[in-house]
């Protein structure tokens, strides 16, 4: 295998699971084409092979994003909803607290929610005092929730299968100072397949 990064690696394991499985889609502001596949290039390409309706550009609305991921999971989809960086997540706790989190508990364990939410978070490269912090901490304290964040292009694509295949939610945290996230290069020994590996 050549030498890839977490954000090629992150693609593959989407398109992966998009591949297997015709209930697994993308939703997200810019994650379309036509606004150049996110603006880390994580869904790039991936419009043109599965279409619109199953990689879907949403407008600014951290809120909906989430709230129809959560509609489409208990829906029997897996959806990937992203929030672009992870301040965002302030605008959408709710429906990931009151809502993705408690839904299997508050249904007496009669329902699922197979959704991953992606978000990306880092310091020191300039994007500022409102999209720099790291939450993972809020999310680690809310029974239901699964977290998870790679540190490398193998983890990232093995811990993408794992939190797609996973039915309950996921927060799948990108932090864009792991190397290598977009620009350093990585050659993993073997990037693991999900056969085999447990559920985050």
């Amino acid at each position: 295998m050549g030498e890839i990064t977490m954000a090629q690696a992150l693609n593959r394991a989407i398109d992966e699971a998009m591949a297997e499985n015709s209930g697994v889609f993308c939703l997200g502001e810019d994650v379309g084409a036509k606004q150049g596949g996110g603006v880390f290039k994580i869904t790039a390409g991936l419009t043109e092979k599965y279409g619109e309706n199953r990689i879907r550009a949403t407008p600014i609305s951290e809120t909906a994003i989430v709230g129809a991921a959560v509609g489409a999971a208990l829906a029997g989809q897996r959806p990937i909803a992203e929030i672009m960086l992870m301040n965002f997540v302030g605008v959408c706790m709710d429906q990931i607290v009151n809502h993705a989190a408690k839904l299997r508990f508050m249904s007496g364990g009669q329902t699922n929610v197979p959704l991953v939410i992606r978000t990306t978070t880092g310091v020191g490269v300039g994007f500022g005092g409102q999209h720099s912090d790291m939450l993972e901490a809020w999310f680690a304290h809310v029974a239901g929730l699964h977290v998870v964040t790679p540190s490398n292009a193998a983890d990232a694509q093995g811990l993408m299968r794992s939190s797609i295949d996973c039915n309950d939610p996921v927060i799948f945290i990108e932090n864009i100072l792991c190397p290598p996230f977009l620009k350093r290069s990585y050659s993993p020994p073997q990037v693991p397949s999900s056969d085999g590996m447990d559920s985050p």
